[in-house]
């Protein structure tokens, strides 16, 4: 072998062995990121949380938030905040109506589901500042301020919108928003009608034509829910979920009650009750959020629970006979 033949032996040679390493710190960096992916950590056994899935789940009902509140359905941003606070500190996590219906209720082990919803599409929950991000005061901006301090609480709730959502016309600016930073939009029909003493072609229209303005604002958009004005049934009752150009999995009430579980056999798509945000006092307020926490509060066994795995529902023996049949398959009594 000549030198110079030698020379360009050696080079390939130490190419090659400088690629190999590279390579094999190369597949040893993406073994361990695919360990790493692949590592989630364990539930822990659901006796020690206390899991019961087969609890109740409050589905809280807001309206207006002012500073100056003209009805029982009024809050002010402070009591807002207050009501947020209590959610956080008593183990509360945010899901989705959609996510709620659909029996998507990926919550961590030990906390309990709990739905925030808003009607009428009124500009104080939501308004699109000079900024482009939601109005200071608004219920979307003290809802984002407060999950970035408070890191578990997720910033998650379901707006259902009429004919104008949040003064926008066609909410072209609004409802897009809302669907890219992880929030949902339900029907409240056009023009809050009372769905009862419509005809059924009234009905129809109704629901139709608002969940076409919600597609029209945003194509990606796929409501899921229906708010039922003043928590009134159309005749027959199947309208609400099922008619031309719109199929809903759960119809909510006005309500003034939790919701059974959505594993449960007694949890009625149809009927799903919720809890006006109240105060301790005022018109009714036996019905409200305020009197409901505190009685969840103190039968935390009657609570839907987590187990920390969206894969089965963990509940007490004894509650066996009330798990829906769909979801026999998928129990973990213990």
């Amino acid at each position: 072998m000549t030198p110079k033949l030698a020379s360009l032996v050696a080079v390939l040679f130490l190419l090659t062995a400088c690629t190999t390493v590279v390579d094999g710190q190369a597949h040893e960096q993406r073994d361990a990121g695919r360990q790493q992916a692949a590592f989630v950590p364990a539930a822990p056994p659901p006796a020690e949380v206390g899991a019961n899935e087969l609890g109740q789940v409050p589905v809280l009902m807001y309206h207006r938030i002012v500073a100056q509140p003209k009805s029982v359905y009024d809050r002010t941003p402070e009591d807002f905040r207050a009501e947020l606070e209590r959610l956080d500190r008593e183990g509360y996590v945010p899901v989705s109506a959609a996510d709620f219906t659909a029996r998507r209720l990926d919550v961590p082990a030990g906390k309990h589901p709990v739905v925030l919803t808003f009607d009428d599409g009124d500009p104080s929950q939501f308004t699109l500042g000079p900024d482009g991000g939601p109005a200071a005061g608004t219920a979307v901006r003290i809802l984002l301020d407060f999950a970035g301090t408070h890191p578990q609480f997720r910033p998650v709730a379901t707006f259902y919108v009429n004919a104008e959502p949040f003064g926008d016309p066609g909410g072209t600016r609004t409802i897009p928003w809302l669907l890219d930073h992880g929030f949902d939009v339900g029907n409240h029909t056009m023009t809050h009608a009372n769905l009862r003493s419509a005809g059924e072609s009234a009905v129809q229209s109704e629901i139709g034509d608002l969940d076409a303005l919600i597609r029209r604002a945003a194509p990606q958009a796929a409501p899921a829910t229906i708010a039922l004005p003043f928590g009134i049934h159309p005749r027959p009752k199947e309208l609400a979920l099922d008619g031309p150009g719109y199929h809903y999995r759960g119809a909510f009430l006005v309500g003034s009650n939790p919701s059974p579980s959505p594993y449960t056999a007694r949890f009625d798509p149809l009927d799903i009750p919720r809890i006006r945000s109240q105060g301790p006092t005022g018109d009714e307020a036996e019905y409200g959020s305020s009197v409901w926490l505190d009685k969840l509060a103190r039968n935390r066994a009657g609570l839907y629970t987590s187990d920390g795995d969206p894969a089965r529902i963990s509940y007490p023996k004894s509650d066996t006979d009330d798990v829906a049949a769909e979801f026999r398959g998928q129990v973990n009594a213990y």
